[in-house]
């Protein structure tokens, strides 16, 4: 038996609104697209402002950015000294 519509379940526009972005910042997590699953959540927020899963959610996006960001900060250096090091050797 088919599932019915989020649109066909008699939902009000502020909950269908409040799920489809939820879903979709879940949806963006599971393919680590932290800072997109993060806008999501804040616009679920928008529409439920005191949902505690959105809340977490997006709190946890912000931490996995700013680890990402430091992978970065690491790396970056390391590859432009590396890059420097073949122009000034070669």
């Amino acid at each position: 038996m088919a599932t019915k519509s989020l649109y066909d379940q008699g939902l009000p526009h502020d909950e269908i609104k409040y799920l489809e972005h939820f879903q979709r910042g879940n949806d963006f997590c599971k393919i680590e697209l932290y800072r997109s699953a993060r806008e999501e959540f804040k616009a679920a927020l928008h529409y439920k402002p005191g949902d505690e899963a959105s809340k977490k959610l997006e709190t946890d996006c912000e931490l996995q950015i700013k680890s990402d960001a430091k992978k970065v900060y690491v790396i970056v250096p390391v590859v432009l000294a590396i890059i420097a090091a073949v122009i000034i050797f070669v």
